[in-house]
Formats: structure tokens, sequence, C-alpha cells
């Protein structure tokens, strides 16, 4: 499928013909993904999934953003969102990433001990199996609601999918990511972190949602699991073992900005961490961006 084009014109002079001012750039903004709960706490969500790349998905499964025309030698502000922080409480949520005027939502932080219910985020975190703590819900258009908390941890939400609810044995899986091609390869990120394991009441642990969920504590002595870096991936949830909150939630995932746009364009960064810059695919570049606070990108 063809890339975006460069386009807009400005008039060069008398009889000097034009000069190429714009250019436009497909995006995939994720945001920081949520800590996981301690104490059969819930999995942290994943961060917000914003996506504007050809035909492909936006998060909660909602059509394709609409790419954006910026001017060249422009700069355009760009942070990066950190993953929350994962706690014998509850689980904080991440932080926002943004490009431009695009801002996707820091995915929400799981219950846990004493702060029982999901976060509401990009997608929400899952809730505490403590006072059987609800699930948080998730940002339209960008993901999904957290599960909730009863025999352990309620799942976190995913780009894609819900978290699960716990009951029984049931497992309180994360909410599935989606995938994107906007680097040339399909790679799945956003999934919800799975639930912590409770061995009071015997329920079971979850598993990371696909696309960077961490994996929910499996037994008595566990904590939860960290979510994918630069995956905006959910934390998993720490075990309950002896009902003081000794376990600790996972830490969630950062977020991660990539864009795309006409081999005839080349980017410049400033202030921001890259993994590639002018990347080829086809007849696009692409520039995948890891961290950086208020940081800005041009091109020219």
């Amino acid at each position: 499928m063809a890339g975006p084009t460069t386009f807009g014109y400005q008039n060069a002079g008398f009889g000097g013909g034009y000069v190429d001012q714009t250019v436009t750039v497909s995006y995939l903004v994720i945001a920081g993904g949520g800590g996981g709960g301690g104490d059969g706490g819930g999995g942290g969500g994943a961060g917000g999934y914003r996506n504007s790349f050809a035909s492909e998905t936006s998060g909660a499964n909602s059509s394709t953003e609409t790419p954006l025309t910026l001017d060249l030698g422009t700069a355009y502000t760009v942070t990066i969102g950190g993953g929350g922080g994962g706690s014998t409480q509850g689980g904080s949520n991440g932080g926002n990433s943004t490009f431009a005027t695009v801002t996707s939502t820091a995915g929400g932080g799981g219950g846990g001990f004493n702060a029982a219910n999901g976060s509401a985020g990009g997608s929400g975190g899952g809730g505490s199996e403590y006072h059987n703590g609800s699930g948080g819900s998730g940002t339209a258009n960008q993901g999904r609601n957290g599960g909730s908390g009863e025999d352990s941890g309620g799942g976190g939400g995913g780009a894609s999918g819900v978290g699960t609810n716990s009951s029984g044995n049931n497992k309180p899986n994360g909410g599935a990511g989606l995938a994107s091609s906007i680097t040339g390869s399909s790679v799945a990120r956003a999934g919800g972190g799975g639930g912590g394991y409770s061995i009071t009441r015997g329920g079971n642990f979850g598993d990371g949602g696909s696309g960077g969920g961490g994996e929910g504590g499996r037994d008595e002595t566990d904590n939860g699991n960290n979510g994918g870096g630069n995956k905006g991936g959910g934390a998993g949830g720490g075990t309950s073992f002896d009902g003081v909150g000794n376990s600790s939630g996972g830490n969630g995932g950062s977020g991660v900005v990539i864009v795309r746009y006409p081999a005839s364009a080349t980017a410049a960064v400033s202030g921001l961490t890259t993994s590639v810059l002018n990347g080829t695919v086809g007849s696009d570049k692409y520039t995948v961006i890891t961290a950086g606070t208020n940081g800005s990108i041009t091109w020219s």
C-alpha cells in the first residue's frame, strides 16, 4: 500500500515554479502502560493507542485516524510517556505520549490492597480481589476497560480487548493489544497486564495480553511482571498470600511514537531518543522515537 504523500505548494516567484512546503505524516502514538496493583492486584491497563497509518485499526478497534499535514521547517513537540509504577497498593497510571496535536492517554493502574478499584486510562486497570474492586474505564478510540476482581485480580484492558473478570478459577488475562505495520513489519503493542493470583480465594493468575502485557503473579511469593517497554504494555498484578499487602504489582511499559512520511522528506530530532531515524520502508521513510520529554521533530 502506498504511503503518505508530500503536497502543498507555494509560488517561488515570477517564473520560478513551485516549492513543496508541507509533508503528510502518518503516526502511531502509544502512551505509557499502567502499573499493577499488589496483594491479589489488578493488572495495569495498556497505554492509549492512536494510529493513522493506512487502513489499520486505532484503539478500541475504532477506524484509523487521519494523517497530519505538517509544515516543513517547523518543530513539533514530542513526549514519550513513561510506565506507571507498581505498588503493594494500587498501581499508578502511566504517562501520556504526545506528537504535535495528537495525545494518547496513559494506561490506568491496577487496583490493590486498600485501593481496590482499577483506574481509568487509555485502557483501564483491573480491579483488586480485595473488596471485589471494579475495573477502570478505557478511553474512546484508544483502549478497553479493565476487568473486575473477585477470586483474584482482574486483567487490565488492552488496545483491542477488555481485561478478563476474575471469578472462580478462570484466568484473569489482560486484554489483547493491536498490531501495526507502520515500520514495515507487523508488531503487536498495548496489551493489558494479567491479574495477580490469590491464595486465600483460590483464584488463578492472568496472562498478559498480546503486545507487551505483563503476566500476573502466579504463586504465593510472586510480584507482578513488568509491561513491555516502548509498547505501552500494562503490568501484571501481584499475588495475595498473607492479606497485608506485601506483594507488589509490576511496572508499566513506556510508550512510543512512530511516524512515517515520504522518502522525499528528512526528519531531524532534538531532545529525543530514537531507535530508527529516517529508516527506509518501501517508498517511505520512518522514525521510531523511544524516549524524551518536550523534545521536537522537524522535517525538511
